[in-house]
């Protein structure tokens, strides 16, 4: 259906998966690529995004934008984490509607499945028992957009394509303390502990220079020749990175250390969500010929007729109910969160203490993903957790 002509936006170009996802379909000769930056094209903007839609005419979508968080954001902005998500995707899955897109693909969250979930959690485990308190709002919004991805397909006829993957991580990672995600804040915080063991104020100017914590960067802390102030920003830095658990060669974490993640490689993330773009259609995920992904046709005047029946999936009664049509992304393996830190530990070489705050939330205590239905569209991951947090390493220290 797509071709390297074909025009193709990808929202959220930027972030971790939208540059990965952009950068694969380069490399795979589809050039004729769209995207716009938050100041471009505020994506809450209802009327922005439509005029948007009416000066580009995308042939495809790529849905990868979002207000993202870990638990301490998603618990401080709980109502940010639901209007805002519910905003983006009203506003470009509708827009994708009335302006006959081709292909659209909606880039989720396996946060969508309840916190007590079976494991490893199937497709088929969404909606039947309660959320994880902590990301609710977050996962509410991200249940509605694959619904509406689901539902615009069985009424319309249209090629929507929803995607969960699992807990991301690599290149463009979001390591702000204030609102990253485990493994990057886990990488930053380790780092940071070891370069004060070992007085590297020059390393650690570099670091908060590139990314202030609340404001506070890295200039003052090694001019030599006012040692009065040299020593006074020190003091002011160590106590902000004493919030955030970050000490002398000690490091303080939320959490027990219990729970189980399995992490997938954000390079990863994008051929799958490419290879899905580009290979599977409804039709295949639901299993069945009979139903029709034919667009609906316009008016003379030009808008989008709802009174025709062509090519309604939700028509067919023989296809009966028709639900979870969503895809899993993972790579169906885990490790705690202890082991993640001794990982990153060998990592980094740092050499200090490692200690777990249980007076802090957990979050849901194991999130593994059954990939069997992906697996059976073609794609397996490539990256491993051991190769992934070195590079990762690697590209914050350079980046």
């Amino acid at each position: 259906m797509l071709d390297k002509h074909s025009k193709i936006y990808v929202a959220g170009h930027r972030g971790l998966v939208g540059s990965a996802i952009w950068n694969n379909l380069m490399e795979r000769g589809y050039t004729n690529l769209v995207g716009r930056s938050h100041e471009e094209l505020d994506l809450t903007n209802q009327l922005a995004v439509r005029e948007f839609f009416n000066e580009e005419r995308p042939d495809a979508v790529v849905l990868a934008a979002a207000f993202v968080g870990g638990i301490m954001a998603n618990s401080l902005y709980r109502a940010d984490f639901i209007m805002m998500n519910m905003q983006i995707q009203c506003n470009v899955i509708g827009e994708a509607y009335a302006h006959g897109v081709k292909k659209l693909l909606f880039l989720g969250s396996t946060c969508i499945y309840p916190k007590d979930a079976p494991q490893p959690m199937s497709e088929d485990c969404l909606l039947t028992s309660p959320l994880e308190y902590t990301n609710e709002e977050y996962a509410i919004a991200k249940i509605a957009g694959l619904k509406m991805c689901e539902s615009y397909n069985l009424q319309y006829g249209t090629n929507y394509i929803a995607v969960m993957p699992t807990n991301l991580y690599g290149p463009n990672d979001n390591f702000h303390l204030e609102n990253s995600h485990v493994m990057p804040a886990m990488i930053r915080k380790i780092y940071l502990a070891k370069l004060i063991h070992d007085e590297a104020w020059d390393q650690i100017a570099i670091d908060l220079n590139k990314r202030p914590i609340e404001g506070i960067n890295g200039s003052e802390l090694t001019v030599d020749e006012q040692r009065k102030m040299v020593n006074g920003k020190r003091s002011m830095v160590l106590d902000v990175l004493a919030k955030y658990g970050i000490y002398d060669n000690r490091v303080v974490l939320w959490g027990t250390g219990r729970p189980l993640r399995e992490f997938l490689w954000s390079e990863d993330m994008a051929d799958a969500s490419v290879y899905i773009l580009l290979n599977v259609n409804f039709s295949d995920i639901i299993g069945t010929e009979k139903y029709s992904s034919v667009h609906y046709g316009a008016t003379t005047d030009g808008a989008v007729d709802r009174n025709q029946s062509k090519g309604r999936g939700g028509a067919i009664p023989s296809l009966g109910e028709i639900r979870n049509c969503h895809i899993n992304v993972g790579t169906g393996k885990e490790l705690t969160i202890r082991e993640l830190s001794e990982l990153i530990a060998k990592t980094v070489n740092y050499e200090g203490s490692i200690e777990f705050d249980a007076s802090k939330p957990d979050g849901t205590m194991r999130k593994l993903i059954d990939v069997s239905k992906l697996h059976s569209l073609g794609w397996k991951h490539k990256v491993e957790i051991e190769e992934g947090v070195k590079k990762l390493f690697e590209w914050y220290q350079k980046s």
